[in-house]
């Protein structure tokens, strides 16, 4: 008969699941999905090698579970904290500013952790390389939603090209993030935010007009 209380087990299950997860996150950030192993987990946490894999199968599997912990991570610090904020040009910005700080901040040691394994899988085949073409559609996608909604709040210029904007702001987000890791110096992010300022400038609407 069942008490209705949760499972030990399987809370425990769960504790460890996200311990693996914080941990594989950090290092695909620096060296890659492929970095991952069941055997370097296992010492650098102190489990068993076979508690490792019974929670993940195979190493693909954990490799895209890693994909789905980055993108839940990635949500919470970039998306969440501007959605309450309404359509509209300063949305577009907090939205930039939101991605900047996720990388300089480091949430990822190694900076935006989609960056880094797009590099990384951007020429293979399979389930990873599909997790990760998702993850960066999505974002992209996103980007460009926030923008055509502040165009259709008519703070942006009505026959703006939008795809062409997220383009171009994706653009210096990424390489201000690229800079930034490889260089250790934050220069990059107020070069970023510089460019993004002067193009959301040139796209808005004069209210004297």
């Amino acid at each position: 008969m069942s008490t209705g209380r949760p499972d030990g087990r399987v809370e425990r299950g769960n504790r460890t699941r996200q311990s693996v997860l914080e941990r594989t996150v950090a290092i695909a950030s620096v060296e890659g999905l492929e970095a991952l192993s069941v055997g370097r987990l296992a010492t650098e946490l102190g489990l068993s090698k076979s508690g490792v894999f019974a929670l993940f199968g195979s190493k693909e599997e954990l490799q895209l579970a890693t994909v789905r912990e980055a993108g839940r991570i990635f949500a919470e610090r970039v998306i969440r904290p501007v959605e309450e904020e309404p359509a509209g040009v300063r949305r577009v910005w907090r939205l930039c500013e939101a991605w900047l700080e996720y990388s300089r901040g480091r949430v990822f040691p190694g900076g935006c952790f989609f960056y880094e394994i797009i590099a990384e899988f951007d020429a293979r085949t399979g389930p990873v390389h599909d997790a990760v073409v998702k993850a960066q559609r999505d974002w992209s996608a996103y980007v460009e939603r926030t923008i055509a909604e502040a165009r259709d709040a008519g703070e942006l210029h009505a026959d703006l090209d939008v795809p062409q904007l997220a383009f171009e702001l994706v653009a210096l987000m990424e390489t201000a993030n690229g800079v930034a890791v490889l260089h250790g110096e934050e220069t990059a992010y107020r070069r970023a935010r510089t460019g993004i300022a002067a193009r959301l400038r040139g796209v808005t609407v004069d209210e004297n007009n």
